[in-house]
Order: structure tokens, then sequence, then C-alpha cells
């Protein structure tokens, strides 16, 4: 008799464990911003404390197993996260629409601390500055300046000899200060000449009076 009912105690086990255990429910829909309504695409859809998880797609929409005392978490980079409580439903299929709000993330006291530069990322940033290309130098040569047709005589006129015969000359000659300083070196050259004349004769003169003649 005990061993009759071996068997069929374990059957009666298995069949009230599986009675006991909900049936889990398929929640499905979409993702979208609740300001624009536009799809949120690469947004986590993960059961709470489980490792159960997906991604939204591109248009916004998932698909994902849970139980019906199960809470489904949505997060996504921006926005604040938006929790699906189940709360024993019955159904065993759920279609919802989430919205999801923007989340202002706003900043704590900022300190800026002041340094010098290092040397390295300076000279790194110099390599990395383009420099300009060089300029491109045409092959064409410039055309030889035109040489004149008649020969051109680049020495200045020289200066009218004053006669009576030009007065115009003459007076200018008499007046001008090129005049003037011509007759003065005139007149030094002349006394310069004189004076080796004089100093010629004085030795002439002296030889004779010391009666040795005169020796060129």
């Amino acid at each position: 008799m005990g061993q009759a009912l071996g068997p069929l105690a374990v059957l009666c086990l298995l069949a009230g464990t599986a009675w006991g255990q909900p049936e889990p429910v398929r929640v499905s829909g979409s993702v979208a911003e609740a300001r624009t309504r536009l799809p949120v695409p690469g947004a986590t859809v993960q059961v709470q404390r489980t490792r159960r998880g997906v991604v939204t797609s591109t248009t916004g929409e998932f698909s994902i197993d849970a139980l019906p005392t199960d809470t489904v978490l949505f997060r996504a980079l921006g926005f604040k996260t938006q929790r699906l409580p189940l709360g024993g439903t019955g159904l065993t299929q759920l279609v919802v629409r989430i919205q999801l709000v923007r989340d202002s993330v706003r900043l704590g006291n900022v300190q800026v601390v002041s340094d010098r530069p290092d040397r390295a990322i300076i000279n790194r940033a110099l390599r990395n500055i383009k420099r300009p290309a060089p300029p491109v130098v045409s092959g064409a040569k410039r055309p030889p300046k035109p040489k004149p047709l008649f020969a051109v005589d680049s020495t200045a006129p020289k200066a009218p000899i004053p006669t009576i015969a030009s007065p115009v000359s003459f007076i200018y000659d008499q007046l001008s200060r090129e005049g003037k300083q011509r007759r003065k070196m005139e007149e030094i050259e002349a006394e310069q000449k004189a004076a080796k004349v004089r100093k010629a004769r004085a030795e002439y003169n002296k030889a004779f009076r010391d009666n040795r003649g005169y020796e060129p």
C-alpha cells in the first residue's frame, strides 16, 4: 500500500507546484518622448531585480516576458527612469505606451583650477597645426627688357667753357659758387708751382755760391 502511494504523492506534489506558479505576462509596446512623442531607440527595458532585459528598436518598440508580480523599468540616457508595476495582473499579454520625461541635470559647485599647460601638449599642438601650402611657382619667365632702337649716351654733357664770345657762360663763371671755387683752386695750384720754381732757383744759386757747380 505504501509503495503504491509513493508515486501518486510525487505526482500530486508536481501538480501543486505547477498550479501554484503564475503564468508569465508578455509585456510589449513602445517607448517615446513625453514632449515630442518621438520614439526613443536604444532605451533599456528591464525586469526589476532580475537580469532579464531588452533594448528598444529604432522605432522604440519592445517585447519582454515578466511575472505578474514584477516591475518593469524603462531607462534611457537623458530621461528619468519610468517604472511599470504589473500588480499581479491575470492577463497573459499587456500592451503599453511608455512616455519618458527629460531629466534636467543640475551641476553643483564647479571649481576652475588654473594651471600651466604641459610643454609636451604645447609641442604636440604646434605639430598638428596645418602649415600653409607653399605658393605655386609658375615656370613662365618674364620677358627681357626691351632694348632701345638708338644708342643712349649716359654721360652728362660737359659744361661750356666761359669765353668772351659766350657772355652768359662768362657771367655765370664769374658769379657762381662753382666758378669761385674753381678760381680758388687755380690760385692754389699756381702758388704751389711758383713755390717749386723758387725752391729750384734757390738750390741752383746756392750751388754756385758754394763754388761746387750745379748737379741736377
